[in-house]
């Protein structure tokens, strides 16, 4: 298993697992204490972006279902 998993989850957050950090535009840590476990909002609700907050309950759908991307396209 990779060193960190992330995980779409259905009509809500994704979930990041895993010995990993998060960083704002300037490169800045966020501090997670100690946490091996975080949700990130994706629906755009949440009051504690950018982490999940349950606020999409009711108002955000997608059933994630995994799919191979096209190749990459060579430069």
């Amino acid at each position: 298993m990779a060193a960190v998993k992330i995980t779409v989850n259905n009509n809500g957050s994704i979930k990041v697992e895993g010995d990993f950090e998060i960083v704002d535009k300037d490169g800045k840590a966020y501090g997670l204490g100690g946490r091996e476990v975080v949700s990130i909002c994706r629906c755009g609700r949440s009051q504690n972006k950018p982490f999940c907050d349950g606020s999409h309950k009711g108002h955000f759908e997608h059933e994630a279902v995994a799919f191979d991307l096209p190749p990459k396209k060579q430069a």
